[in-house]
């Protein structure tokens, strides 16, 4: 595979990554050419998130100018055994595809790996509702694999 664009960016990035201590947030792996990561987000002292949830990062070729695609996964792969429930949130379809504006319209080439990780950590910390989006069930039955591919209407942006 060639390398990408920015790779020095990336780089970067993955740096800052492994040496920032952000709490919550742990990287579980990434491949070699820095184009996808999973990480594992924890809340602390969360009732409604009390687990460990794993969240894939994959880098497209248009990064940074366009968003990386970012969703929750049940598994690490198919040869581990980690495994996490997908969170319940207003924003978060049980497919792990994440309703959040800074992934779709209001990212910007200042924005980063890090900045998604403490968006959609705290995106879970201030939620107190245990519940789906309403339209949860239509939407896993015709959601595309990749949720860069859905166009998501942001329009709550209270929870």
């Amino acid at each position: 595979m060639s390398r990408h664009p920015y790779q020095k960016r990336l780089l970067k990035e993955y740096q800052g990554l492994t040496k920032s201590q952000l709490q919550g947030i742990k990287l579980i792996s990434n491949d070699d050419t820095l184009t996808y990561f999973l990480f594992q987000i924890s809340v602390s002292n969360h009732s409604l998130y009390p687990d460990n949830y794993l969240l894939s990062i994959c880098i497209t070729r248009e990064y940074p100018v366009d968003a990386p695609s970012v969703k929750f996964v049940k598994q690490a792969s198919s040869t581990t055994t980690l495994i996490s429930p997908i969170p319940v949130h207003p924003h978060i379809y049980s497919n792990g595809h994440i309703c959040l504006n800074l992934l779709g319209d209001d990212w910007t080439p200042a924005c980063s790996i890090e900045t998604i990780l403490l968006s959609i950590q705290s995106m879970l910390d201030t939620n107190d509702l245990n519940e789906r989006p309403p339209d949860n069930q239509q939407y896993i039955l015709r959601a595309p694999q990749d949720p860069k591919k859905s166009r998501f209407i942001y329009h709550d942006d209270n929870v």
